[in-house]
């Protein structure tokens, strides 16, 4: 392998999970150009890693705008015109790491001779030179990932999340920190927001931890989240004296960078949670109707699931919005395990 390229297109915790799939090229390859072809904005989370050469934005939203607008000869002239700029590239392996037709479709337009799919499904498989199954323990973090590492012979290290901060973005945070009277470690991030509200930890137990984490272990809770949480994330932060809600007021990177600078960082299972881990930042993770991994691969993150028998439900909840996978877990469980993850 010497000129490889990744298809990893979203979302934000699966790109986490696979961050360590490039280095682990880097180790066995350490003279290949390695570029991964990701969707802008989340290409953020990228742009600092060593192991990377490049990075290829794909232009998800102006495709899915013809797309909608039926405009057809536009939308295959897009497709094309994208074609011949990865083809220029004279990528001589092409690996899909997201298993979709749409990724599928990208790693295939590369050009690639060979075409490595992982676990490929949806149609994606018969674009592909050669599939692997998924394998590994399926309990592990970026399990997965490390499988189809040991598959292709690469060397693998440790193989956990790995994300890297930019000089700049650093720079940013640390002044945004200073604004707000934050010190590194001297805060503890609260990630409570993710896509579906069956993986959402209640917003009144968030309200009965947080003056714990303040009191008993001298962190300030800091809120992150998107744009559209920025309203209950301030609610929130008003019930939680001394609280801090920067939701909607970074970009990806630069909540990346706060989480790396915490001190403690309990949240459910969504991308920013994910990033703790990557981080090596002590680290709580509630799951309840999903259930990606129990064993963080690191001494200082821990996660929270029930194991009740409905769970994991992920997509198809029986429980008519109850969410008694999550509303079992209680504020002291979690403050039990804060100390624990703070010990190691």
């Amino acid at each position: 392998m010497k000129r490889i390229l990744i298809v990893r297109a979203s979302a934000i915790g699966d790109v986490v999970f696979a961050s360590p799939f490039a280095a682990a090229l880097k180790r066995t390859y350490p003279n290949a150009h390695v570029a991964w072809l990701v969707e802008p904005g989340i290409h953020t989370l990228l742009d600092a890693d060593p192991c990377i050469d490049e990075l290829i934005l794909w232009p998800k939203g102006e495709w899915k705008k013809l797309w909608q607008a039926r405009r057809f000869g536009a939308f295959f002239s897009a497709a094309r015109a994208f074609s011949r700029e990865l083809k220029a590239r004279r990528f001589d392996t092409a690996i899909d790491l997201q298993s979709l037709l749409k990724s599928g479709v990208l790693t295939w337009l590369s050009g690639a001779p060979r075409r490595i799919g992982l676990g490929s499904r949806e149609g994606s498989q018969h674009l592909m030179t050669e599939v692997v199954p998924k394998g590994g323990d399926p309990g592990r973090i970026s399990s997965e990932y490390f499988y189809l590492a040991q598959q292709l012979g690469l060397d693998t290290g440790e193989f956990l999340p790995r994300l890297c901060v930019a000089e700049a973005t650093a720079a940013r945070v640390d002044a945004l920190l200073a604004e707000r009277g934050l010190t590194r470690g001297g805060y503890a991030v609260f990630a409570p927001f993710t896509t579906r509200p069956q993986k959402h930890w209640f917003e009144d137990a968030w309200g009965a931890l947080g003056p714990q984490v303040s009191d008993d272990l001298g962190l300030t809770p800091v809120i992150l989240g998107g744009p559209a949480e920025r309203e209950t994330a301030e609610r929130m932060a008003t019930a939680i004296p001394g609280a801090v809600s920067l939701a909607g007021q970074t970009g990806l990177a630069d909540a990346a960078a706060i989480i790396e600078r915490a001190g403690l960082l309990i949240g459910v299972d969504t991308g920013l949670t994910h990033m703790g881990i990557a981080f090596g930042t002590p680290t709580v993770a509630l799951f309840g109707s999903t259930r990606p991994y129990l064993d963080t691969g690191r001494a200082n993150a821990r996660v929270i699931w029930l194991g009740l028998e409905c769970s994991p439900c992920r997509r198809r909840p029986t429980c008519h919005g109850a969410f008694t996978c999550l509303r079992d877990i209680r504020p002291a469980r979690v403050m039990a395990v804060a100390r624990e993850v703070l010990a190691a």
